[in-house]
């Protein structure tokens, strides 16, 4: 079998289990934090442990693995995962390269690249490439997948060329792509044929947030595409109520798309968005929106739904397996 680049080194992606396939562990912006986080909202060592027992209880439930998609935008920073992860070793976590961007590319790359004042090969690809072949900065961590992004502004220039850049790393190095996109805006259509047209396997993209649509149209035509399904914001009822999404799942399942998609909850132990509040505000705007909310409430919702155990594990275990492979 194949091998998957983790945290903790390279595993058999045979091991993976059941894998919740998007999943961040810190959404928090390094830069932020070391400017107006230290000794306000910010502890290090509660937050840390806070994670291990967050991520113990999610083995509990019998998750093997998450992806994690938290790159450059998002405050990846893998020594702080690298140190939780020694702490829960029976948790697989793989780590992503790319750019999280909702419109303009970083300053850093604004002026190098084709074209630009600075004529060279576009160096995002280089990077991207690096943080997959060699490693993530100087932990020797290896990314195992590429983020990018398509929102609600489509493919601005910014970010037009950071889905070219991930889609040209994945034809270099085989490694898949997820794209966040907005189902609203039915931008994933643009994600996709945008990849097409760059050669990327569409097999090996996962549609992010695909699950906030309950357009059976729309979904069908990227999963008939080759693409993979995000049903990944469960807990995000703001977006779309659980009881909807277990109903479109369904519905999916129904017409043979169940190997066209994963599960999961786009959730993280802490995000900055809310300073030192986010515990308050998950209570308060999404109390739902939690690692075991998928197999405390909605795997049940969605056997009574009519979907089997075999399409359950086929959305766990076997896509996500195959998209590894």
């Amino acid at each position: 079998m194949p091998f998957v680049n983790s945290v903790r080194g390279p595993v058999d992606v045979a091991s993976l289990g059941q894998t919740l396939m998007h999943e961040h562990v810190f959404v928090v912006a390094t830069e932020h934090l070391d400017n107006y986080g230290q000794g306000s909202w910010w502890d290090e060592e509660f937050r840390v442990a806070d994670a291990v027992t967050k991520l113990r209880g999610l083995v509990a439930k019998g998750v093997t693995t998450i992806a994690d998609p938290t790159v450059w935008g998002l405050g990846r920073y893998i020594p702080r995962i690298q140190r939780i992860n020694e702490q829960v070793p029976e948790l697989i976590i793989i780590p992503a390269t790319g750019l999280y961007s909702y419109d303009e590319i970083p300053h850093q790359y604004e002026h190098r690249g084709p074209g630009l004042l600075f004529d060279i090969p576009d160096p995002m690809i280089d990077d991207f490439v690096r943080d997959l072949t060699v490693g993530i900065a100087d932990t020797g961590v290896k990314a195992a997948f590429i983020k990018c992004v398509v929102e609600q502004k489509g493919l601005t220039p910014g970010v037009e060329r950071i889905c070219r850049a991930a889609a040209q790393a994945h034809v270099r190095t085989g490694a898949p792509i997820t794209v966040h996109t907005n189902s609203f805006t039915q931008s994933g259509l643009l994600a996709l044929d945008l990849f097409a047209k760059e050669g990327v396997d569409l097999t090996k993209v996962v549609v992010g947030h695909a699950g906030d649509s309950n357009d059976l149209d729309y979904l069908m035509k990227l999963a008939d595409q080759g693409a993979i399904l995000g049903m990944d914001r469960f807990g995000l009822d703001l977006y779309n109520p659980t009881s909807q999404r277990v109903e479109t799942i369904a519905a999916l399942c129904a017409r043979g798309y169940s190997d066209r998609m994963v599960l999961s909850h786009d959730s993280a132990c802490f995000m900055d968005y809310f300073g030192g509040a986010w515990d308050e505000a998950l209570q308060t705007a999404a109390p739902n929106w939690r690692y075991d909310h998928i197999h405390d409430d909605v795997l049940p919702a969605l056997r009574v739904a009519g979907v089997s155990d075999g399409q359950i594990e086929q959305m766990l275990v076997h896509t996500p397996r195959s998209y590894f492979s």
